[in-house]
């Protein structure tokens, strides 16, 4: 099982310590980009897959790297309904 197929498994899993550096690699590996919002963004960001223009929209976690619940699976959800996993 690859890496990219581990990482998609365990996040339908929706677990409660999936780590902002493993989001960042899934979606790197699905063909996202990220960048900041803005030059006053803080610590919101932006992940856009632009072949089919498809954005998430999250705050990087701190001071701990775990990714909320609920935006964990609208993550997920987004990536479902694009059909990209």
């Amino acid at each position: 099982m690859s890496k990219k197929e581990k990482l998609i498994r365990r996040l339908l899993g929706l677990p409660k310590d999936f780590r902002f550096d493993e989001l960042d690699t899934l979606l790197g590996l699905l063909g996202f980009e990220q960048s900041n919002k803005g030059h006053t963004s803080g610590s919101r960001v932006v992940f856009h897959k632009k072949d089919c223009d498809v954005k998430i929209l999250l705050h990087k976690p701190h001071p701990t790297p775990i990714i909320k619940a609920t935006a964990l699976k609208e993550i997920a959800d987004t990536l479902k309904n694009n059909n990209l996993i």
